[in-house]
C-alpha cells in the first residue's frame, strides 16, 4: 500500500527559471541511470525476494527513489516556470519568446512545446522511458552488484548536473540527491557481503582448469597489477588457441539425412579461387578490365 504525502522529502528553492537546465535535469527523471528506472528496479527485485531483511530494504529505496523522482519533478516544473507561462498566455513577441526557449543551446524548447513545461518520462535528449532500462536477472548476487554500479552511475549524473549550475537552491537539493546515491550503493554493498557465498553468482561452480586463469590478450607492453597477477590468477602471457588442446575449430554432429543436405548446399554454392569475374563495378569504370 503506497500513501503520498504532499511534502517533498527534501525542502526545494530555485532561484530563477532556466528551461535548458530543466532539460538536463530530464536525465534524472526518465534517463536510463534516473530515479524512475531506480524505483522500478529495486521494487521489482523486491517483490521477487524471499529474505524479509533484503526485500524490507529494497521496498524502502525503491520508495525512496520515488520521492526523488517528485524532487526532481519539481525541479523541472519549477525551472519551467516562467516559459510555461509566456508559451500559455503569449505574452512576448514570438521572436523573443522562441529565443527565452531555445537559448540554452539543448532541446529544452520541446520540453516546453510539447509538455507545456511539464516534466515528461523522457531523457533529456527526448527519448522515452523503457522498461529495458531494468537490467534484473533474477539472481540476488548479480542483482545486487548491478544496483551498486547503477546508484555509482546516478552519483557521477548528479555530479555533473551540480557542476552545470550555479543555482544555490538547486545545488543543493542535488547535492542532497547525489549523497543518498551514496547511502544506498552502501546498502547494497552492505546486503552483498552478508551473504556468504557470494561470489561467483549462481549456484554452478567455475571449471577450475580456467576460473584463475588470466589471459593476455593485446601486444604491447602489460601493466601488471592484482587484476592479472601471478599470486591470483595464473598469467598466460601468449594464449594460443585453443586453449583446450582441442583444434580451435568448430564442430557439429548431424543426422546423416541432415548432413546430406549441408554438402549439398556447400557444393552448390562452393566459390572458384580460380576465376577472375568482372564485376558491374568493373565494367562502368575506365581502367583497363583483365580479360574473364
Amino acid at each position: 500500500m503506497f500513501r503520498h504525502v504532499k511534502k517533498l522529502q527534501y525542502t526545494v528553492r530555485v532561484n530563477e527559471p532556466n528551461p535548458g537546465l530543466a532539460n538536463l535535469l530530464l536525465e534524472q527523471f526518465g534517463g536510463p541511470q534516473g530515479e524512475l528506472a531506480a524505483a522500478m528496479r529495486y521494487f521489482t527485485q523486491g517483490l521477487g525476494d524471499d529474505d524479509l531483511g533484503r526485500r524490507d530494504m529494497l521496498m524502502d529505496i525503491a520508495t525512496e527513489e520515488l520521492s526523488h523522482l517528485e524532487i526532481i519533478g519539481s525541479l523541472v516544473g519549477m525551472l519551467n516556470k516562467g516559459a510555461k507561462g509566456k508559451l500559455a498566455e503569449g505574452t512576448e513577441e514570438e521572436g523573443e519568446l522562441y529565443r527565452s526557449i531555445t537559448g540554452a543551446g539543448n532541446d529544452s524548447h520541446l520540453t516546453s512545446i510539447l509538455y507545456g513545461g511539464g516534466p515528461p518520462l523522457t531523457n533529456s535528449g527526448g527519448v522515452p522511458w523503457t522498461a529495458a532500462y531494468i537490467d534484473t536477472i533474477g539472481e540476488v548476487t548479480a542483482d545486487l552488484r548491478s544496483n551498486v554500479a547503477a546508484e555509482a552511475r546516478a552519483k557521477i549524473i548528479y555530479e555533473r548536473l551540480i557542476n552545470v549550475t550555479d543555482d544555490v537552491g538547486v545545488k543543493d537539493a542535488l547535492g542532497f540527491l547525489m549523497t543518498r546515491e551514496a547511502a544506498h550503493q552502501l546498502s547494497f554493498e552492505k546486503a552483498l557481503y552478508s551473504i556468504r557465498n557470494n561470489f561467483p553468482p549462481g549456484k554452478l561452480p567455475p571449471i577450475e582448469q580456467y576460473a584463475h586463469t588470466y589471459f593476455n590478450m593485446s601486444e604491447g607492453d602489460e601493466v601488471r597489477g592484482s587484476w592479472n597477477s601471478d599470486e591470483n590468477f595464473d598469467y598466460v602471457a601468449n594464449p594460443q588457441p585453443a586453449v583446450d588442446g582441442g583444434d580451435g575449430l568448430a564442430h557439429v554432429t548431424l543426422p546423416a539425412d541432415q548432413q546430406a543436405d549441408v554438402d549439398s548446399l556447400a557444393a552448390r554454392t562452393a566459390s572458384d579461387p580460380d576465376v577472375n569475374p568482372l564485376t558491374g563495378a568493373e565494367a562502368g569504370s575506365k581502367k583497363p578490365q583483365p580479360d574473364v
